[in-house]
């Protein structure tokens, strides 16, 4: 079976004038809330999946701000926010039956000593079946992981 898994440095950027919406597919563990809650906007079956006219502003900031992995972010464009400048207080949450969620300014450091830097909220597999280790890729529901 192929390795469907995005490399961790693709980041797609969609913009309506307004707001810069960032998704990055590899954090992305597919809970399925951005379309089945905001479908006008979000519909992985179309290209581009990401249709930034389908809802107002407001909603559409909405919807991302529910974004348990943070795959999907946002910022306003007359700020131009950089990464690194967002402030979090360190949080960790084990999600039931899913990922451990860790909010805050992160660098993960991987075993052969690269360094990643995570700013929002990064998922962490709890499950051990992700194809994107150490992140949650979504396969705990696969497994039907319980913990």
């Amino acid at each position: 079976m192929a390795d469907l898994t995005p490399p961790p440095d693709i980041t797609k950027t969609y913009t309506n004038g307004e707001i810069t919406v960032i998704w990055k597919p590899a954090v992305c563990i597919h809970s399925k809330l951005c379309w089945t809650q905001l479908t006008d906007v979000f519909n992985p079956r179309e290209r581009p999946w990401v249709k930034m006219d389908g809802a107002s502003t407001e909603r559409i900031v909405e919807q991302v701000d529910r974004c348990p992995s943070r795959a999907l972010s946002y910022y306003r464009n007359e700020q131009n926010l950089q990464p690194e400048n967002i402030q979090a207080e360190s949080i960790v949450e084990p999600l039931p039956n899913g990922p451990l969620l860790v909010y805050g300014n992160l660098t993960v450091k991987s075993a052969d000593g690269q360094e990643t830097k995570k700013n929002k909220v990064t998922a962490f597999c709890r499950c051990g079946a992700s194809s994107n280790k150490p992140y949650c890729d979504g396969s705990h529901v696969k497994v039907n992981f319980v913990g």
